[in-house]
């Protein structure tokens, strides 16, 4: 199956009650194991879960570790990309060039790397003193 399948199955999942914006996110951790997670919204906004979030949340208990790609759907008239906090959870674990495919429900997809997403990531490097 591939990684946009996965999103797509998932993204059934979503409990968006409030915005009916259900959103569906798979990725690829580097030893090759799939991770899914779907938007999870909350009455006390912005206290809900954003799909990537809770992929990522999934791979980590799994004890994976490191991304190589992801895939992310929802039912826009354009491909919907991940938010800014999203991005950065997953510059967290990106292996190399890590592609994002983005994609509509209708079949548009739009695929670009993380880096392009999020030129400029704040990294360990910000650490190191």
């Amino acid at each position: 199956m591939e990684l946009l399948d996965h999103a797509r199955a998932v993204r059934e999942n979503a409990y968006a009650p409030y915005s009916n914006f259900k959103v569906g996110a798979a990725l690829r951790a580097a030893d090759g194991r799939v991770f899914t997670g779907c938007n999870v919204e909350n009455v006390a906004y912005p206290e809900g879960t954003c799909a990537e979030a809770g992929a990522i949340a999934a791979m980590v208990a799994a004890g994976a570790d490191g991304i190589t790609e992801v895939a992310v759907i929802a039912e826009s008239p354009v491909p919907v990309s991940p938010c800014g906090g999203c991005r950065q959870k997953l510059a967290e674990f990106a292996q190399g060039d890590m592609t994002v495919t983005m994609a509509t429900t209708a079949g548009e997809t739009k695929v670009m790397t993380l880096a392009e997403l999020l030129p400029g990531a704040f990294d360990q490097s910000h650490m190191d003193r």
